[in-house]
């Protein structure tokens, strides 16, 4: 099962828009292009990084690379 973590871009803590949670399941998400998959390339695709929401489930997408991840203890949840 999935770890929960917080998130920031530089010193800006991400909350969901739909809810205002603070706490994400994270992973890479592919942005894939008609053209690039016409092409079977499909693999050298941008990817983002994925934020779930952990209460709601709302995906939050960020294509830069900026955005840290940080653990949450056990007794944080």
């Amino acid at each position: 099962m999935a770890k929960p973590v917080r998130a920031a871009v530089g010193d800006v803590w991400i909350t969901c828009v739909f809810c205002k949670g603070d706490l994400f399941r994270d992973r890479e998400v592919k942005l894939n292009s008609t053209g690039m998959e016409l092409f079977t390339f499909g693999w050298a695709n941008e990817s983002a990084t994925g934020l779930i929401c952990w209460n709601c489930g709302y995906v939050h997408l960020f294509a830069n690379k900026d955005v840290e991840l940080y653990k949450v203890k056990k007794g944080e949840i």
